[in-house]
């Protein structure tokens, strides 16, 4: 039986970024399909109690320095492309219901792939309706369907439910995983998902 790999990702999140670039060729290696299943940062934060690391760290002499610093080691060993965006922190409701809307589609893995570029290699704000359109439309994405179904009560109910599933599943942030019934949370714990999947 093919084993699948759960991938609970916001868009706002650097280090889900950096997970989607490493997880699929990790899991593909062992026979395994990622599912990717999106969630509202800001929903699992509140539900949560939960904060982001620069609020939950900023006043920690030398913490954010060091994340900085680990996420550029992450940076190098993988050989990938990550430049911070300047409009961080970045509204993600919008391209997140597009998540939703996109789910099960044939162009979903290149819809993702292009909202997390923009945002993590390319600095847009994707916040703002005219960059959301022209990124959807410069990657051969139906960007008009895209745009009206962010607007469908459906969508919107289809995002509020998938991040409160998410939460009562255990998510408390992003980037989380879960292989089976056990959960990894952040970019750290790629070595332990492989350990999983040989299992």
């Amino acid at each position: 039986m093919t084993k699948v790999v759960d991938f609970f990702y916001d868009f706002g999140s650097p280090n889900a970024y950096l997970v989607h670039k490493v997880l699929p060729d990790l899991a593909a290696r062992f026979g395994a399909t990622v599912t990717h299943q999106p969630i509202l940062l800001g929903g699992v934060f509140k539900a949560t109690n939960n904060q982001s690391p620069m609020q939950a760290f900023g006043g920690v002499r030398n913490k954010l320095q060091y994340q900085a610093r680990e996420t550029q080691r992450f940076i190098k060993r993988h050989d990938l492309t990550f430049h911070m965006n300047p409009h961080f922190p970045v509204m993600t409701i919008g391209v997140m219901r597009g998540a939703i809307f996109a789910q099960g589609k044939e162009w979903e893995n290149k819809y993702i792939s292009a909202i997390f570029d923009a945002m993590w290699v390319h600095g847009q704000k994707m916040d703002d309706p005219s960059v959301i359109h022209d990124v959807l439309r410069e990657n051969d994405l139906p960007a008009q369907k895209i745009i009206e179904a962010t607007q469908d009560q459906s969508i919107k109910q289809g995002l509020i439910d998938a991040t409160s599933a998410a939460v009562d599943r255990g998510v408390f942030g992003s980037p989380t995983m879960f292989v089976g019934d056990e959960m990894f949370f952040g970019k750290e714990t790629l070595p332990e998902i492989e350990e999983a999947l040989t299992a």
